[in-house]
């Protein structure tokens, strides 16, 4: 079996430890004298060492050996740790981040970490490094003859990589004699359940207690047991197994073609109940109804399978602000909330880079330098808040911090000038000051840094949220800070909509955005700010025709049509249609609008009659 097989479980297993590690970090920053967050950084470059070695990684494994040396001192007095030595081991964690990849990719022999191993020879701790962990062999005299024995090998439950490290256990074995009748199979070691527990035959002329201490020193071995004869391994049903949750490693591509497949799956599904809504035999509304709900529960299974929790894209962003924030002289206490709300995966990793950019604003932008704050009467640390909740069927993310807020006057003469509003225009209004913030190019930075300044940041940002089928909210008090707000659908490929025509086209809106649908009545039309509105209990909401939107000829004013009450965050908006066609679960399907259209639409889809509609975009209207 070739180790290269364990490649992908160690970049995913390192990225969580390595991760680990820089928020022990942050936290060991705060609280200087906590012996927490000095001994987790320990066990997680302990793992991240056992696992390197495992691979072959020699240089991986020889910094994280130095810089556990290190740390073994410093966890028993955390106190002791200077900024520097702080500063050290963050960046020992960034060059194992990025060797990590380098290594799995055959490099791990060019990974240069000289001038980092020489900075922990010479860090201001009681220790000196004591050179590389590889426990050498010890040559012993040879017995007359070789000797069988049966050995029986524990892996250590919490063990990461278990598989790899049966696997090292039996190629050592192999190097200290002849070894047969493996149990498990060499193969049953890359299952996910594998239990860490092997047997084998061993010839060999080497005395027990030096094999013991070579099967030993591949690491994470919790026991090693010579006997006679090979006894039945316990079932895997019995015992502390049974009730445990088992879980399986799929790659995330397998996941996307399921979903594909499902996705026709429910075209196919909705197709079967028009054609069985014509057949009134009881035995197809039978089989129709059985197969519609077998569909849904896949549906609904695979859907769940690819929900991610957020904390795997907030993780990075504590670094991140910190880093920044003593690039820029400030002090920042960042803050995340609902780590455990989840998100489809593909969105998730959409959403790193527009929240990446929002963060670097606050800080940039928003929080202020120590001393401007305290002359505010603030603070002299500022305050980031990173949080996502659930909102019916979509997520919320925010970033919120209590800086000095967007200066709209400022925003507001280069709107002018540039002619992005009127020249009598007072004040800017949020979902105003949105969009032109958001306008491509757009700038007020008197100089361009490599944090800001070339006007490209938020434009990306609303792209990319709205390409999600997604939305984003400003509130902005002038001395108290700002809040983005982002508005996420929980799953991309698989929605319930609205389906509506406008003569005699079909279009189709998603329910997450719909509150209701009601009559329009010429009678309760009003006008609000030149535009016509709908008066919706004592409430005045604009209209929008989508007839206008795609270029029909206006309908007749004088008669009843079916509006649609859409609603994105506080906003509201009474689409107007001509007719309403029904619910119906959709496949959304990317679309690039044709030249010249209005950005309203998110996407498309093809019913059940192979008809292909467009997917209105509520965020863009209202």
């Amino acid at each position: 079996m070739d180790l290269s097989r364990y490649a992908a479980l160690f970049l995913t297993e390192s990225r969580e430890h390595l991760r680990a590690c820089n928020q022990l970090l942050l936290d060991w920053e705060r609280e200087p004298r906590s012996t927490e967050p000095a001994a987790g950084i320990f066990r997680a470059m302990h793992t991240f060492k056992g696992m390197s070695a495992a691979m072959g990684y020699g240089n991986l494994t020889e910094l994280a050996h130095r810089a556990e040396t290190v740390l073994d001192v410093l966890r028993s007095d955390p106190g002791s740790a200077t900024p520097e030595v702080h500063d050290l081991l963050f960046r020992i964690v960034d060059a194992l981040e990025a060797g990590a990849p380098e290594a799995v990719a055959g490099g791990d022999g060019a990974l240069d970490f000289t001038a980092l191993l020489s900075e922990l020879d010479q860090a201001s701790v009681a220790t000196a490094p004591t050179g590389s962990w590889a426990i050498p062999k010890r040559e012993q005299p040879p017995a007359p003859a070789p000797v069988g024995r049966t050995v029986r090998v524990s892996i250590r439950t919490d063990a990461a990589m278990r598989g790899a490290r049966a696997l090292l256990a039996v190629r050592r074995a192999e190097s200290l004699g002849r070894v047969t009748a493996v149990r498990p199979p060499l193969s049953a070691f890359e299952h996910e359940d594998f239990d860490g527990q092997l047997s084998f035959r061993l010839e060999s002329e080497r005395d027990a207690a030096a094999l013991i201490e070579s099967i030993r020193s591949v690491g994470d071995v919790e026991s090693v047991v010579f006997g006679d004869d090979l006894a039945e391994r316990p079932s895997r049903e019995t015992g502390d197994a049974v009730g445990r949750s088992r879980q399986i490693r799929v790659d995330l591509r397998r996941l996307d073609a399921m979903m594909t497949q499902v996705g026709e799956l429910v075209v196919a599904k909705g197709r079967l109940s028009e054609l069985v809504a014509l057949d009134a035999s009881p035995e197809m509304q039978a089989i129709g109804a059985r197969i519609g709900r077998v569909v849904s529960e896949l549906q609904g299974e695979i859907i769940q399978a690819r929900m991610t929790p957020v904390w795997q894209v907030f993780d990075r962003f504590p670094r991140v602000v910190r880093d920044l924030a003593r690039q820029l002289g400030k002090r920042v206490t960042f803050e995340v909330e609902g780590e455990e709300i989840e998100l489809d995966r593909t969105i998730l990793d959409e959403i790193g880079d527009p929240l990446l950019h929002l963060l670097r604003n606050a800080v940039d932008h928003g929080i202020e330098p120590p001393a401007e704050r305290q002359q505010r009467h603030k603070p002299a640390e500022g305050r980031i808040k990173l949080s996502a909740t659930r909102e019916r069927t979509s997520v919320a993310v925010r970033v919120s911090d209590d800086g000095r807020g967007i200066d709209r006057e400022r925003i507001l003469e280069k709107a002018i000038r540039d002619g992005l509003v009127d020249a009598g225009t007072e004040a800017l209004q949020d979902d105003v000051l949105l969009r032109i913030l958001s306008r491509p190019g757009f700038t007020t930075a008197a100089m361009v840094t490599d944090v800001s300044g070339r006007g490209v940041g938020m434009d990306a940002v609303f792209s990319r949220v709205r390409a999600l089928g997604g939305s984003i909210d400003l509130e902005s008090t002038p001395g108290s800070g700002a809040t983005f707000t982002l508005r996420l659908p929980m799953t991309l490929a698989i929605v319930r909509a609205l389906l509506t025509r406008v003569g005699t086209e079909r279009y189709a809106i998603p329910l997450a955005s719909v509150a209701e649908t009601v009559e329009l009545h010429p009678a309760s039309l009003a006008s609000l700010q030149g535009r016509e509105a709908l008066v919706l209990r004592e409430r005045v909401i604009p209209t929008i025709r989508l007839r206008e939107c795609v270029g029909m000829a206006a309908a007749n004013a004088s008669h009843k049509y079916p509006a649609i009450i859409l609603e994105v965050g506080d906003r509201r908006a009474a689409l107007v249609v001509d007719a309403l066609m029904g619910q119906q679960e959709i496949v959304v399907e990317p679309f690039d609008a044709p030249k010249g259209m209005l950005p309203i639409f998110s996407g498309a889809t093809i019913l059940g009659d192979g008809v292909p509609v467009l997917i209105v975009d509520p965020a863009a209207l209202v």
